[in-house]
């Protein structure tokens, strides 16, 4: 009976040197679940505060023993960072969102057209935000527009049906599409951003009108201009000052003075505080075509909004008393520049008034149909006063009369 007893202890003892760390485990886990029963039989007598403080430390305890491996033959411990186990997952998703950035940077214009229309009519939910400036900003021929109206006013009709949302866009997306469109020349749909009643949810803003305002300069289109202008007024866009800026350098590009103070007295009566820069323009435009009436109905505007001259509307002005035949009126304007202004921005005067005696008469020269030459010896006379009077007035006037004196220079 010994000798069975023996053999059946040393096949125990074989079985587990053939396995050891799966008896190592089977009993590592009996003990565990003997304590766990314990604590928890243990925790059940405790008060209801106290029970859930002994719950977090089980809890803590188990998660921490489920991390550690017993080797009992060699009474060592491996432990296993939860962190190197996470690692492959996120180097995969972040692989997965790279790859997934160049796939929409690869897609076209009809692409995201047809993911968003199977939103649309299959799926029947409203597409991702993100989808539809992605699909503005692919847009450049007139196709790509055509389609991201189509969706547009499809989205809008879904909102109203389906979600019952009865809110335009923001501006911000309608400035996006006007710059689509203008990107991709197709106005006619550019136009259209600036309806205040549209089918397709956009909200008009200033801001997108001056896109198309700026296509106009980029162009000189006077006739584009205008439209856009009336199409301003109907939709009740008010003007802006930086709406003045645009429309004075259309008309002074193409040469159109009548027409920029047509707008400027509109602009005016509009309320739009004129900058100083329109003002400079408007007066340097004036005085260079010798047309005193637009010229002195300019300078009532700016006075009423600026209190003192710049440098150009000042020379505007005197070169307006020289064509009246008024040279002291004109030096002492000149006079009151100088003044103001700070030493070292003296100079300049002596650069304006160099370009008053060279430039200046053979420019409004070319614009006198009658008497030519009768208007060029009575300039002449009135600008040579003009300079001969501002030393005395305290001004520096080294210029050159060389060009004024030359009969030839003057009236070719």
């Amino acid at each position: 009976m010994q000798a069975i007893g023996v053999l059946s202890k040393s096949r125990r003892v074989a079985r587990v040197l053939e396995n050891p760390s799966r008896s190592l485990f089977n009993s590592a886990e009996r003990v565990k679940s003997s304590q766990q029963g314990l604590a928890i039989e243990n925790a059940d007598s405790l008060p209801l505060r106290r029970r859930f403080h002994y719950a977090a430390l089980l809890s803590a305890n188990i998660l921490r023993s489920c991390s550690q491996i017993e080797l009992n033959h060699k009474k060592e411990f491996i432990q296993i960072p939860s962190s190197s186990m996470v690692m492959p997952t996120r180097l995969f998703s972040s692989e997965a969102q790279e790859i997934g950035n160049d796939t929409a940077d690869a897609e076209t214009v009809k692409t995201v057209y047809d993911k968003m229309l199977n939103c649309i009519v299959e799926r029947r939910t409203a597409p991702p935000n993100a989808w539809l400036w992605s699909i503005a900003a692919k847009c450049s021929t007139h196709e790509d527009i055509k389609l991201l109206f189509d969706i547009l006013q499809k989205l809008r009709t879904f909102k109203l049906s389906n979600l019952r949302i009865h809110d335009d866009f923001n501006s911000a997306l309608c400035r996006e599409v006007t710059k689509a469109c203008v990107r991709a020349g197709a106005i006619d749909f550019g136009m259209k951003t600036l309806w205040k009643h549209n089918l397709f949810g956009l909200t008009p803003d200033i801001g997108s009108a001056h896109h198309l305002l700026s296509y106009a300069k980029q162009h000189n289109d006077v006739k584009l201009m205008v439209k856009l202008l009336k199409l301003m007024k109907k939709n009740d866009l008010p003007f802006q000052p930086g709406t003045a800026d645009i429309v004075f350098s259309i008309c002074y590009s193409t040469d159109r003075l009548g027409l920029t103070t047509k707008h400027a007295k509109r602009f005016v009566k509009s309320g739009v505080n004129l900058r100083q820069t329109s003002f400079d323009l408007l007066m340097e435009f004036a005085a260079r075509k010798a047309d005193l009436k637009s010229l002195w109905k300019i300078e009532k505007w700016r006075s009423k909004a600026m209190k003192k001259h710049s440098l150009s509307t000042g020379f505007s002005c005197a070169k307006g008393f020289l064509l009246e035949h008024k040279p002291e009126s004109a030096a002492a304007i000149i006079q009151v520049l100088y003044q103001t202004l700070p030493e070292a921005k003296r100079p300049t005067v002596m650069v304006e008034l160099q370009k008053l005696v060279s430039e200046w008469p053979l420019e409004i020269i070319k614009h006198q149909k009658e008497d030519r030459k009768a208007f060029a010896a009575a300039l002449q006379n009135d600008i040579s006063a003009l300079i001969n009077a501002l030393p005395s007035l305290g001004v520096e006037a080294n210029v050159s009369m060389q060009d004024l004196t030359g009969k030839e220079a003057v009236l070719s």
